[in-house]
């Protein structure tokens, strides 16, 4: 989705692991904005499941398929890296200043069975800090928000007793919600002097 103002969204449905697809909802954005000014990187995926495993019962041993590996890879890494350079590559080709405003996770520290998912938010993380350096003489801001566990259906389905010793490993004792990251993302879009970082907004939970 694209927004020029209050009231005026504009969406539209790609693949962004699609490198068609991304140049064309840059062009996209930018006709019905009339120019670029910012990018919130936000699509993602999860596969979870361990790189090996040994089945209680049988003792057989499994391990995450290529499949698992590679979609995620190609959803949160690469799709998110193709929107930065097609939406970046819009905005300098127009001479605009903007922010990019990258979506990790906490999941980047490590995190038992997301192996696939938290490289991908890692390289996310590690690259934010590398296109600031890249972008700083267009006039490009960029930064990133690393969630911990925020309230969304797969949260609210979760069962009472998982949920509250989830809730008991916050230290601020409670999930987090959509407005919690909105102010951070906010933050970083407002704030000229921020770049290059990644900010964790997860109650202490990786603290």
């Amino acid at each position: 989705a694209c927004a020029s103002g209050p009231g005026k969204v504009f969406t539209k449905k790609l693949d962004v692991a699609n490198e068609a697809e991304t140049i064309a909802f840059a062009d996209f954005a930018y006709e019905k904005m009339g120019g670029l000014t910012g990018l919130v990187n936000n699509a993602g995926i999860l596969r979870d499941g361990l790189l090996v495993k040994v089945d209680k019962e049988t003792g057989k041993v499994g391990k995450l398929t290529r499949e698992q590996w590679q979609q995620v890879i190609d959803v949160n890494l690469t799709g998110a890296t193709l929107m930065v350079r097609d939406t970046v590559a819009k905005m300098v080709e127009n001479k605009q200043r903007g922010v990019v405003v990258n979506m990790s996770s906490i999941a980047r520290h490590g995190n038992r069975g997301q192996s696939n998912y938290a490289a991908a938010k890692a390289a996310l993380a590690t690259n934010t800090k590398t296109w600031s350096l890249e972008f700083a003489r267009f006039g490009i801001r960029v930064g990133a928000i690393a969630p911990g566990m925020i309230e969304t259906p797969m949260t609210q389905g979760m069962n009472q007793k998982a949920r509250d010793a989830l809730v008991a490993a916050i230290p601020v004792a409670r999930i987090g919600l959509p407005e919690d990251i909105w102010l951070a993302v906010r933050f970083v879009i407002e704030c000229d002097y921020f770049n290059g970082r990644t900010i964790d907004v997860d109650g202490g939970l990786a603290m």
